[in-house]
């Protein structure tokens, strides 16, 4: 193998952040798609690549699977180091950590298809119950988020400094997220900003799920 190949779902957020990140970084990767809906991930084929049955998953040029989105991520920024996903000094890098981890942590966990599915599927949640689920652990996680942004001195035009970084990179594919369950963003002007400062960068707006071969 002499490629990178990412294993993919054009609408996951997970998805959009390792593509984000390997855009940013100008590295090219071959796209494999594994439609999270019609169960491609749960398959055999797969589950030989991610016993995890999640996406993505990144494979390197000499076979070696990687998986977890911020793992592949902290890869690639190791191998690849510029340009930085991480500020230089340790307490910059701990703050995009965990402004990365807000989002990956906090909200991406009981927000992702399988819960959505499993409130539908074991609990009889209709459309309105599973997206009042969606919006409330999104508030619950922003609302901290935009006073962490707005008050710190280290927030620039993005997240940390002025230049896009993995924390970055994490809110513009959880905001992705938001549009789709038309979640209220009127209570986060600097969140709104910074997004905004996202999408004017052809990485970013590379890989949005429109832009993907098995878009729908």
């Amino acid at each position: 193998m002499s490629e990178l190949v990412l294993h993919n779902y054009f609408r996951s957020s997970t998805s959009i952040r390792v593509r984000t990140a390997l855009n940013l970084k100008g590295l090219g990767y071959r796209y494999v798609a594994h439609h999270l809906r019609n169960g491609d991930h749960r398959k055999p084929a797969y589950l030989a690549v991610n016993p995890q049955g999640a996406v993505p998953s990144l494979e390197l040029e000499d076979g070696t699977i990687l998986t977890q989105s911020l793992a592949i991520i902290e890869y690639l920024e190791e191998v690849h180091p510029q340009p930085a996903l991480l500020p230089a000094d340790p307490l910059g890098r701990a703050r995009v950590r965990a402004l990365s981890l807000a989002v990956a942590c906090e909200i991406h966990p009981v927000n992702n298809l399988k819960v959505l599915n499993h409130l539908r599927h074991e609990f009889g949640a209709g459309d309105a119950a599973v997206n009042a689920w969606f919006r409330y652990w999104v508030a619950d996680t922003f609302a901290p988020l935009e006073e962490m942004l707005a008050t710190h001195p280290a927030t620039g035009r993005f997240c940390h400094g002025d230049t896009p970084t993995m924390a970055d990179i994490c809110l513009h594919a959880q905001m992705v997220n938001n549009a789709r369950f038309a979640v209220d963003m009127k209570p986060y002007p600097t969140i709104n900003r910074i997004h905004d400062a996202c999408a004017a960068l052809p990485a970013f707006d590379k890989a949005l799920p429109q832009n993907q071969p098995d878009a729908e």
